[in-house]
């Protein structure tokens, strides 16, 4: 699918797809794009628009290159960012002379929320490369939001770890505990990985800029653009240790309640010893045992097992071992 946006009077608008997507746009958007419609596209601009096996290669000279006179920068961004497991897929920003063309296989929310907040607050946008850096700053805003939102998460999962014991209170969950942590775990990873690709995006289109010969104020946003994704990136870093505390933090809950588990058990084996030798005594066979001919045996060998178990409990409470 094709969608083109125009520049006019400095303002971004959608054009209108029912006689074609205009090749000429300022903005041209290739959504899954098929071979139909990036040929024509690649011939008339005489560059090759890459596809996805392309745009999935890891080196970055890969991602960051030149041709033909066009620059073309790939960065991983995530889609469907409101779960814990968002889709990761490459995205292709290719900047021609007076052209913007993005290329991806998926739909990261800011290429839908960005032409409708340039519209809406009337944002100036005259030419490609300001169309880039303002796509490009929605793209940011939108991972600081994820992050925001991830910590909020962490916050979160931590009070229930570390919250104040309380007989009342239902029991921890510590399975769903560290299920919560690995997805957060995954999705501050992957939004770590993004930020590290659009960091290296931002600087190539520094040089990109300077050799456009564009304004300061846009080089300057460029700049900024590079600082916030790096910002983001010690962020995500701090997250990164967080959940690795609360990680290690469950992993100590879940030994110390089992160890007071095995405490109980071992107490309760402790106090039951001692009636259980001797009611083992008293039920041998032997034909001459003094207490089995006398009147008060039984209840004698009832009160001395009591007693048995009886006197290590509360020699467990006095030492505060229960």
């Amino acid at each position: 699918m094709i969608q083109t946006y125009s520049t006019a009077q400095g303002f971004l608008h959608p054009d209108d797809m029912t006689a074609g997507p205009d090749l000429a746009a300022t903005w041209i958007d290739l959504l899954n794009p098929g071979p139909e419609e990036v040929k024509p596209l690649g011939d008339r601009l005489g560059i090759s628009i890459p596809d996805r096996a392309d745009m999935e290669e890891i080196e970055i000279s890969s991602r960051l290159y030149r041709e033909n006179g066009a620059a073309f920068m790939t960065a991983i961004l995530p889609a469907q960012t409101d779960e814990d497991d968002p889709e990761m897929a490459p995205v292709s920003f290719i900047l021609t002379g007076k052209q913007l063309i993005t290329v991806r296989y998926h739909d990261p929310r800011a290429f839908t929320t960005f032409p409708t907040q340039a519209k809406r607050t009337a944002m100036k946008l005259p030419d490609a490369d300001t169309i880039l850096v303002g796509l490009l700053e929605a793209i940011i805003d939108r991972l600081a939001d994820v992050l925001e939102r991830a910590g909020r998460d962490i916050d979160a999962v931590s009070a229930t770890i570390f919250r104040k014991a309380d007989a009342k209170a239902a029991p921890r969950d510590f399975q769903g505990v560290l299920e919560k942590i690995g997805r957060k775990g995954d999705l501050n990873s992957n939004i770590r990985d993004s930020l590290a690709t659009l960091e290296r995006l931002a600087s190539f289109l520094g040089h990109i800029a300077s050799e456009r010969e564009c304004g300061p104020d846009l080089r300057e946003r460029i700049r900024t653009l590079s600082g916030d994704a790096r910002s983001l990136a010690d962020h995500s870093g701090f997250l990164s240790q967080k959940i690795t505390f609360m990680l290690d933090a469950s992993l100590g809950m879940i030994s110390i309640e089992q160890n007071a588990t095995i405490k109980i058990f071992s107490v309760v084996a402790v106090i039951f010893l001692p009636p259980t030798l001797i009611a083992s005594i008293y039920g041998m066979n032997f034909d001459y045992m003094p207490e089995l001919s006398w009147l008060f045996g039984y209840p004698f060998a009832i009160g001395l097992m009591l007693a048995a178990a009886i006197l290590p409990y509360l020699y467990f409470k006095y030492r505060g071992w229960l």
